[in-house]
């Protein structure tokens, strides 16, 4: 998965520790030409070169360097802060940009995230009487006990928030021409809301979209769940009689088979990846950051700093961490903040402020617009009614 991994046979490592290159040593041609002086030699200069690879390998691993030895880093761009990479993006543009978002690009729309002290949704597991917090999403415990999950989903169901700015920079990217894929975790639909069109989108957990029976897998779309939801009754299969469920991946349950065939195709050419408002700490998503070719610029916009090596950066063999403030990055940046704010930043930077204001103003008219359709709800009777603005 790593491009780092074509590299090791050059850098002299495997796995994290030092090995033995092919040419450290000069052994004589035939035992004949080997003289005492030389096998000494030889001893010797195994000797000093496993030392020196030694001491290389923790120089290199722990940041050990002299006041007279500064490392060599080949940077894609000039400058890894993100106004260098900002003026690199004026001059050179990025053609092939994947985004990758998670929760934290959906908290300034009112939603909480996940892992939050205080408010995350994870934190008010009492509220929806679970035995622990990702209970809400087991498969098991659904099917034992779904009201938690349905009221949860009440409080988040698409209709009831609206996109953020971040959101609607990633619609500004398409319209640039120059987004590749979304990548979401997110189960809101706000990406939808924010109009970018369902072929760039990959929701890596699935969404509300649509809903299948647990038993006899028959379809039902986003109406017909959404009634059920907001009339306070179980969604029962018409057919079968079984539980029907969002089509959101549980815990448990694989991904949708569209975010594992898409990634090698996308990241062929990626020349940017931004990466927003998530803890990258669920799997496999969190691993898409691997899938970036070693010239594509990673740039991370998130409240807190993640993504970087475990204390041992050994076990990060392969390089694939994120390692902005590292002296051997070679292609990260991080804007540590919220998500709105970084996307702003980076709209002033290039001049797109005017575009991004616009396409959020038009986009907040047009979901006005669509609150004329006002759904009422009467138990299990649902009745839609036209309602003529200009006569409130």
């Amino acid at each position: 998965m790593s491009d780092s991994d074509e590299n090791e046979g050059k850098s002299g490592k495997q796995d994290g520790l030092p090995t033995k290159p092919s040419t450290l040593l000069c052994t004589p041609t035939s035992k004949s030409a080997a003289t005492a002086t030389d096998t000494d030699s030889g001893s010797q200069g195994e000797e000093d070169g496993t030392v020196d690879m030694i001491r290389r390998f923790f120089s290199q691993t722990f940041s050990l360097t002299s006041d007279n030895e500064t490392p060599t880093v080949d940077k894609v761009i000039p400058e890894l802060t993100f106004e260098g990479l900002s003026i690199h993006w004026r001059e050179k543009g990025f053609k092939k940009i994947i985004t990758m978002v998670g929760a934290g690009i959906s908290t300034s729309a009112g939603i909480p995230d996940f892992r939050s002290p205080g408010y995350g949704l994870y934190s008010n597991k009492k509220q929806h009487k679970l035995p622990h917090p990702t209970a809400i999403f087991d498969v098991e415990n659904f099917q034992r006990n779904p009201a938690p999950f349905f009221e949860l989903a009440k409080e988040l169901y698409p209709g009831s928030f609206v996109p953020t700015p971040a959101h609607y920079f990633i619609r500004l990217l398409h319209e640039k021409g120059v987004l590749q894929r979304h990548y979401t975790q997110n189960i809101d639909m706000l990406e939808r809301l924010a109009g970018l069109p369902e072929e760039k989108l990959i929701e890596a957990i699935g969404s509300f979209n649509t809903n299948h029976c647990l038993n006899c897998k028959q379809l039902y779309d986003m109406a017909w769940m959404k009634k059920k939801i907001f009339s306070d009754h179980l969604p029962i299969c018409e057919q079968c009689k079984g539980l029907v469920k969002p089509d959101i991946v549980f815990i448990g349950e694989n991904l949708p088979d569209k975010f594992y065939s898409s990634p090698d195709e996308d990241f062929k050419e990626c020349d940017l990846l931004i990466i927003m408002g998530t803890s990258l700490e669920m799997q496999p998503f969190a691993s898409l950051i691997h899938r970036a070719g070693p010239r594509c610029i990673r740039l991370l916009i998130n409240r807190d700093a993640v993504g970087r090596a475990s204390f041992a950066p050994w076990m990060d063999a392969n390089g694939e961490a994120l390692l902005y403030g590292e002296t051997k990055n070679t292609r990260d940046v991080a804007f540590l903040g919220d998500c709105d704010a970084g996307v702003w930043a980076l709209a002033e930077a290039l001049g797109w402020e005017d575009e991004l204001q616009q396409l959020i103003s038009n986009g907040q008219r047009e979901l006005e617009e669509e609150k004329d359709n006002i759904v009422v709800y009467y138990g299990d009777e649902i009745q839609t009614a036209v309602i003529d603005s200009a006569k409130k």
